[in-house]
């Protein structure tokens, strides 16, 4: 067994936005792990299939997971799905906050709405999250992860609102982490490049679109597994931050290094779909 996966064994884990994606995969590798899960999220019936898939290949002795119907916008679901792990497994030990969509678009094609829709899931959402599971977090010394992205770092032109939200996720995880490690709760934030996900076939409004075309380059999409395998490792040695793929960490050395060079290529993509769209 693993130094990570011996990190989850018994471990009570709530995973936000499981049924796709990075919180799915999240799932799957945690199961092998012989932790104990409650996924929440609002499709329920991928959440039930995704329950039934861990229960006929899980380790012996480990419980099926708990499904939980889940809206991080809506307030009082979060306290709900804390309070269907502890009814199952009498604790909560580690809460990865991974819901979350982005809105993408020109600014002069955004409104104000489209920032507070963003918003609301990437940060309100991951902040309802946190404060729902504060006190059984407090109660097991337990471990927070909160999805970020390298976007958190990487600024690009068309994305301002979600950039803007997971910049304000670094913000919260840095300012956060020493306050809670007073608590015993260690904080970790996880910067993903691009991982394979529905999330670039979710359009502004949150709706999914299947036949979506994924604009990001073939050769630049990391899989989930092996995205998924880099976070748990971090969780479990309890990182401040782990930047995940390595496209990802040579943007973010660039951008702490040499941000000028990110400033012209950044500058010369918005130049050129300026001079598309005339």
């Amino acid at each position: 067994m693993s130094g990570s996966s011996a990190f989850f064994r018994n471990k009570s884990v709530l995973i936000t936005g499981a049924s796709s994606g990075i919180g799915e995969e999240l799932a799957l590798q945690l199961a092998q792990s012989g932790a104990k899960l409650t996924l929440a999220a609002r499709r329920t019936d991928r959440l039930e299939n995704l329950a039934q898939r861990i229960a006929g290949q899980g380790t012996e002795g480990t419980p099926r997971p708990a499904v939980v119907k889940c809206d991080v916008t809506r307030d009082g679901d979060l306290e709900m799905a804390v309070s269907g792990a502890v009814l199952a497994f009498d604790k909560l030990d580690i809460v990865f906050a991974n819901a979350g969509f982005g809105v993408v678009a020109p600014l002069k094609k955004l409104t104000l709405e489209d920032y507070r829709r963003q918003f609301e899931t990437n940060v309100f959402g991951v902040l309802r999250t946190i404060y729902a599971a504060l006190p059984e977090l407090e109660k097991t010394k337990g471990n927070l992860a909160i999805i970020g992205s390298v976007s958190g770092w990487v600024a690009t032109p068309g994305a301002s609102p979600y950039s803007m939200s997971k910049f304000a996720l670094r913000a919260l995880a840095n300012a956060i982490a020493p306050e809670l490690r007073a608590s015993g709760i260690t904080v970790t934030l996880l910067s993903p490049g691009f991982v394979a996900s529905e999330i670039r076939q979710i359009d502004n409004q949150g709706v999914r679109h299947e036949t979506a075309k994924d604009p990001i380059p073939p050769r630049m999409v990391v899989p989930t597994p092996k995205a998924v395998r880099e976070i748990l490792r971090a969780v479990a040695k309890g990182k401040r931050e782990q930047i995940v793929t390595g496209h990802g960490k040579v943007f973010v050395a660039i951008e702490r290094f040499a941000p000028w060079l990110l400033r012209a290529a950044t500058s010369r993509v918005a130049t050129i779909r300026t001079k598309e769209k005339m």
